[in-house]
């Protein structure tokens, strides 16, 4: 089962003992926090946990599936995601 963003709330409240207003505040700050900091060009890392980075994607040639028809696909950034070792290992059973 995924975790949700509903699910992530709950856990707070239930694991915080803060109210469920709270919990829903203090979730959509952490989440402005990240997207914003991540918008101006830095990377979010949470120790034990990962690390949110940012990647410069040059133009590149392309083609469309649909019609197979030639495209330029435009610069742009993307969000990639590295976990830490500590995570990696937990996930693995390692200790």
């Amino acid at each position: 089962m995924t975790l949700t963003k509903e699910r992530l709330i709950e856990s707070i409240y239930n694991n915080c003992e803060y109210s469920k207003e709270r919990s829903i505040k203090l979730f959509e700050s952490l989440v402005e926090i990240v997207k914003s900091t991540l918008e101006s060009g830095e990377n979010v890392l949470i120790s034990g946990f990962g690390k949110f980075c940012l990647k410069e994607k040059k133009e590149r040639r392309g083609r469309n599936p649909e019609t197979g028809e030639d495209m330029v696909l435009g610069a742009r950034r993307v969000v990639t995601f590295r976990c830490s070792s500590a995570l990696r290992d937990k996930i693995n059973g390692k200790k």
